[in-house]
């Protein structure tokens, strides 16, 4: 087994355990923690597979601002020890029995074997430049979708503009 191999297979381990750890937690907060060593357990597995934008991409996003969010809205929500708790609803276990199955159902689709004849193949000169990488992801951008991707950053300009007037006070 090379390097490569050990390395998915230790950074699989830890997201598996720490997510496992996330639904073991009693505190909200250390369960929030273990969602980011998930987080960060897959951005390491997508550095194995060369995938180094959607790497970045789970640091930045995911790791960093959404648990951000995240772990402000627990500190914010905490409710005491001594407060009641709301009673659980008895109709949702009528529910859970359903989505059991289809969420079983998925699994085994999902699972099920995939044919790779069925799968268009990579040109052998461009085996680095596969879906994920910055450049794959920047020449798709700046020809196949060129005009989306202006669209997109003029409404996102126009977004901040119109937050900055809206937070400009009226003495200013």
């Amino acid at each position: 087994m090379d390097a490569e191999k050990a390395l998915f297979i230790i950074f699989a381990v830890v997201a598996l355990a720490s997510a496992l750890n996330i639904l073991l937690q009693r505190n909200p907060l250390y369960s929030a923690l273990s969602l980011i060593g998930t987080l960060l357990a897959l951005s390491a597995l997508y550095m194995t597979l060369r995938a180094q934008f959607i790497a970045a991409v789970q640091i930045v996003v995911y790791a960093g601002a959404i648990m951000v969010l995240f772990i402000f809205v627990i500190m914010l929500l905490n409710v005491p020890k001594d407060q009641p708790q709301i009673e659980k609803q008895k109709g949702l276990r009528y529910l859970a029995i359903p989505f059991a199955g289809l969420l079983i159902a998925e699994m085994f689709f999902v699972l099920r074997p995939i044919r790779l004849s069925s799968l268009p193949p990579i040109p052998p000169g461009n085996a680095d430049q596969a879906v994920g990488t910055t450049w794959s992801i920047g020449t798709s951008l700046f020809t196949d979708y060129l005009l989306p991707f202006e669209v997109t950053s003029v409404l996102i300009l126009m977004a901040v503009v119109g937050a900055m007037v809206l937070a400009r006070r009226e003495g200013d």
